[in-house]
């Protein structure tokens, strides 16, 4: 008999117990795809097959690699839609909220990143505490200094991961040591976008931290920047805490709501993501809606600032894409696990429930869809990129007795996302290789 020819080293599978999103499965129960046993096979880092173990194996090619995580659950990496990688080292700083946080910690914290070297070695552990927390694509924001956008897209390419940023722009209302101009701002970003936008998987965000930190000239051009560049990103902050949006109706007296602000500056679109969204009428959801902008749900930093509870259902009826955020720092875990649990609180409060798929959802499928990357990454269908995270129900004495337990796949999921942690995270891989 003919030997078999070697496979490509560019071949290889996982086993497992696959679980991903073909849809949303608060629209559609089967959209949940679940593989007990499955395998998924991976060729030149996108996904060629997912399904059954019994089905897949045998048409293996005989050396495949094949890592066998039996016992254990395979899922889409996840994707966190709003975080700030300079505020790593502020995390779990006491008291305060949103605009007494931003003069106490987070402004001082940002200064020093005028010093690469310090913004590269932030960078780097910025990125690998994503990938140990199981998530692989994220929008994060820099600081107004360029060689912070440099310095955290060159740790996300050394690492191969999905990494959206860009240059925050801030010309009043923040300390000197962190304003540029409008001008400034504009050209900057620019220069940023030519160098970083679409080079390999990196895409870049045009950055306002929120409109009280811009003058309307600044708002003008970085609407500008955004219809001139096709395909680029927008994020910022939009109604997070009630001081800020009265703030804001003093500062823009013309505009009808805060979301407005964004809208006459031509902020609005395709591919704008705002974070925390709360304190909207159903007026301005709509808009986002028409408009197909996103909203970012960040509810351990929502809690830990005391600004308010999120309406998913209110989103999800007025047809607004939404994704989850972490918002470190002044969210309080880079775990994609914990920001379910404490979703899954915050929407208890406001008398509404989650989940654990739409929660799961929310967390991959979901986010890959408010940032329109669900055509790229988000679940395992074939061609996507294969990013995905394995997660161990027995990764504390804790979660193995409880998900022992348990008599259904969305009861176990539950249990991950209410008890899990980075401990659960058993491996993550990007483009099919180990992270």
């Amino acid at each position: 008999m003919k030997p078999s020819a070697p496979p490509s080293p560019r071949l290889s599978a996982v086993r497992g117990e696959i679980v991903h999103f073909l849809a949303d499965p608060a629209a559609d129960p089967r959209a949940l795809e679940h593989f007990a046993d499955g395998v998924l096979i991976v060729r030149d880092g996108h996904v060629a097959e997912c399904g059954p173990a019994a089905a897949l194996l045998p048409k293996l090619p005989a050396g495949t690699p094949l890592a066998d995580h039996r016992g254990k659950l395979i899922l889409p990496g996840f994707v966190d839609t709003h975080v700030h990688y300079p505020q790593t080292d502020i995390i779990a700083s006491h008291g305060e909220q949103l605009l007494e946080w931003l003069e106490k910690y987070t402004f001082p914290a940002e200064r020093r990143f005028a010093d690469r070297a310090h913004a590269a070695e932030v960078a780097g552990f910025f990125c690998d505490e994503l990938l140990r927390n199981g998530t692989t694509t994220a929008a994060a924001f820099a600081t107004v200094h360029a060689a912070s956008v440099d310095a955290l897209f060159e740790a996300a390419r050394a690492r191969r991961m999905r990494m959206i940023t860009g240059k925050v722009l801030m010309d009043r209302n923040c300390p000197d040591f962190l304003r540029d101009t409008a001008e400034t701002g504009y050209a900057e970003s620019k220069a940023l976008i030519e160098r970083w936008h679409n080079r390999d998987r990196l895409l870049y965000a045009i950055t306002p931290r929120f409109a009280p930190t811009s003058t309307p000239a600044q708002m003008t051009l970085a609407g500008r920047l955004f219809n001139e560049h096709p395909g680029v990103f927008l994020q910022s902050h939009l109604a997070e805490n009630r001081a800020e949006v009265a703030w804001v109706a003093q500062l823009y007296p013309q505009a009808r709501s805060y979301l407005d602000v964004y809208a006459r500056a031509g902020q609005l679109g395709t591919r704008a993501v705002f974070a925390h969204c709360i304190w909207l009428d159903d007026a301005d959801r709509r808009h986002m809606a028409e408009t197909g902008a996103a909203m970012s749900f960040c509810p351990t930093s929502n809690l830990f600032l005391g600004s308010g509870l999120f309406d998913l259902r209110r989103a999800r009826t007025l047809g607004v894409r939404v994704g989850l955020g972490t918002d470190v720092g002044g969210g309080t875990s880079f775990s994609m696990l914990q920001t379910m649990n404490e979703a899954y609180k915050v929407l208890q409060l406001g008398g509404q429930s989650l989940s654990a798929a739409s929660a799961f959802h929310l967390a991959t499928l979901g986010g890959a869809h408010s940032l329109y990357l669900d055509d790229r990454i988000g679940n395992l269908a074939p061609g996507k990129e294969a990013d995905f995270v394995v997660l161990d129900p027995r990764a504390t004495p804790l979660l193995e007795r409880r998900s022992a337990a348990c008599a259904t796949l969305e009861e176990r999921l539950f249990v991950l996302m209410m008890l899990g942690d980075d401990r659960a995270v058993a491996a993550t891989h990007l483009m099919g290789v180990p992270a």
